[in-house]
């Protein structure tokens, strides 16, 4: 079976990760956290970086750190992970959704103005399997209406829009570092912030809102959102070949594209002009013509010992929120279309030229 997806992990996340454990900081403090923090938030062109165990809980931190009140609406696409529109309604707000755009798979921008109201607070863009957002006209939308923008950089390591590296443009952006991102820490996750008040509030949000002067001593709640030293190790090891692994991915993209941008009824993804995309993983879209969905196809290809993963489903079709009285009656068509059509390739770290080859004959084949 070739996988999906394989961390590369290499002598120096191990030589970090005994330091750690023959001086005994395994725990939530030690030099590596800071050293991550910094270096992290520096290589995206933010000040401030506050690791915490794991993507979704970085989502959650944001949110809960702007002090949203029950009704307070939050902008995103329908076409993400859950744990966007968790975060909204975990702060008690209310996400508001758009459709995204069939090339970028990443939120129409056009759709957000028509969505701005009285209670709209912030807005949620998240760049989608390596592709930027189109940032300009949602900052430019921020700045009209006193907007926060929480920027999702899940999955866009080292990408580029316009120059500036994603994750350096929001009032807050937000990392994941599990085990399949271009780097890891194999659960982890970061706030990014230039603004040092929220930075000081998401350190007491992750470290359940003890106080400097009094440390059981509670003024609010908090959460243990902390990143261990251990996986701040492997994260400083892995950010020091960053180029090295977004070269590997535009790699594999470029293999990919190369013996599969001639077949009828599959879109493959694109890199915009205004975009560095990293390709963290290599979707495609299969045309109804084809007479296959993207769940056919993945298991033929299962048979002939390749895996896949499928596209998200988008938030508006997802049954948790209708049973909340949430997004009922909305559709949203290109979401709709590939979350039925699309699937990513494996797009590890590791994978060979080889096995590329092998994928892409396979894929032929069952395309047949």
């Amino acid at each position: 079976m070739i996988p999906v997806s394989e961390p590369w992990v290499d002598e120096k996340e191990i030589e970090f990760v005994l330091s750690c454990l023959k001086t005994g900081w395994i725990s939530s403090a030690g030099q590596f956290i800071e050293q991550f923090e910094a270096e992290w938030a520096s290589y995206c062109g933010m000040q401030y970086g506050v690791a915490v165990c794991n993507g979704t809980v970085a989502l959650e931190a944001a949110l809960r750190v702007l002090d949203l009140a029950p009704g307070d609406e939050v902008i995103m696409p329908s076409f993400t992970i859950i744990s966007c529109a968790l975060a909204v309604v975990e702060a008690g707000a209310t996400p508001v959704l758009v459709d995204c755009d069939p090339q970028t798979w990443c939120m129409d921008v056009e759709q957000v103005k028509a969505k701005i109201g009285p209670r709209t607070k912030a807005i949620m863009p998240v760049h989608i399997y390596g592709h930027p957002v189109d940032m300009d006209p949602l900052l430019e939308l921020a700045e009209q209406h006193g907007l926060v923008i929480i920027e999702d950089a899940a999955e866009v390591h080292g990408a580029e829009y316009k120059g500036r590296k994603c994750g350096g443009m929001g009032d807050l952006s937000c990392f994941s570092f599990y085990a399949n991102k271009i780097i890891t820490t194999g659960e982890g996750g970061m706030i990014l912030t230039s603004d040092g008040r929220l930075a000081a509030r998401l350190r007491e949000e992750r470290n359940l809102a003890f106080q400097k002067e009094r440390r059981f001593f509670h003024t609010q709640l908090g959460h243990n959102y902390r990143m261990t030293n251990i996986q701040a190790a492997i994260g400083v090891a892995q950010l020091g070949r960053i180029e090295e692994h977004v070269a590997r991915k535009r790699w594999m993209a470029g293999a990919y594209t190369e013996r599969l941008h001639h077949l009828d009824g599959l879109q493959l993804p694109v890199e915009k002009s205004w975009a560095k995309n990293v390709y963290w993983m290599y979707g495609v879209v299969l045309s109804e013509a084809l007479g296959m969905d993207a769940a056919q196809a993945a298991e033929r290809l299962r048979a002939e010992g390749i895996e896949t993963r499928p596209f998200f489903l988008g938030m508006h079709e997802q049954p948790v929120f209708h049973q909340m009285g949430l997004f009922i009656g909305e559709s949203y068509p290109v979401t709709e279309r590939i979350a039925r059509q699309g699937f990513y390739l494996p797009s590890g770290l590791t994978l060979t030229a080889e096995q590329v080859e092998t994928v892409c004959e396979k894929l032929k084949g069952i395309l047949k």
